[in-house]
Order: C-alpha cells, then sequence, then structure tokens
C-alpha cells in the first residue's frame, strides 16, 4: 500500500470513528465531551477512551 492510499484509509477512519461517537452520544444522551475531537485525532484510542473512561465528580 503507498502512503497516500494509506493515509486516505487512516483519516477515512477516524472521521467515521468521530461520527459514530458522536452518533451514539446524541442517541444515548450522553455527555460527548471532546471525546470526537479526541477520536479524530487517535482514532481508536478515542473510542475506547469514549466508551471505558467513566469520569465520577
Amino acid at each position: 500500500m503507498d502512503l497516500e492510499a494509506f493515509l486516505l484509509a487512516t483519516l477515512t477512519a477516524h472521521v467515521g470513528f468521530a461520527i459514530f461517537v458522536t452518533a451514539h452520544a446524541h442517541l444515548t444522551e450522553r455527555e460527548r465531551g471532546n471525546w470526537p475531537y479526541i477520536t479524530l485525532a487517535f482514532g481508536l484510542a478515542g473510542v475506547a477512551g469514549y466508551f471505558f473512561y467513566d469520569r465520577e465528580y
């Protein structure tokens, strides 16, 4: 796979993950916070953080 194809696939995946996080937060009425932006930057790590990071005050 050449570099351009890899970068396009990565960008497409990160955007898709961010859309998924945003849609899930909207449908479940969960606070989305900065997770869509984190997901854009870090991909699956952002998705995992959104689902598994439970901040308690």
